[in-house]
C-alpha cells in the first residue's frame, strides 16, 4: 500500500474527493497540507491505497503525490496545469 497525498484549489473540491474516496472504500481523511508541499486551500486529503485512484479527484484538485520511504520526499503523480 501507498501513502498518497491529494491538494486542492477549495475546500469544497477537497471535501468531494475525500466522500468520493470512502465511497470506493478507501480509509481517506482531511488535514493541513505539509509544510514541504503547497496548495491554494490549505487543505489536502491524504489517503493509503494500491494506486492514485485519479479517477475520484474532483475538478479542482491542484495535485497528486505519492508519499515517499522518507516521508518528507515525494514523486507528482498529476498537476494541475
Amino acid at each position: 500500500m501507498t501513502e498518497f497525498i491529494a491538494t486542492f484549489h477549495t475546500h469544497l473540491s477537497a471535501m468531494r474527493t475525500q466522500r468520493a474516496l470512502t465511497r470506493e472504500g478507501i480509509a481517506a481523511r482531511l488535514s493541513p497540507v505539509p509544510r514541504y508541499l503547497s496548495a491554494s486551500c490549505g487543505t489536502c486529503v491524504i489517503y493509503t491505497a494500491e494506486d492514485a485512484h485519479l479517477n475520484c479527484m474532483d475538478a479542482d484538485a491542484e495535485r497528486v503525490v505519492e508519499r515517499l520511504d522518507d516521508k518528507q520526499s515525494f514523486r507528482e503523480l498529476f498537476k494541475c496545469s
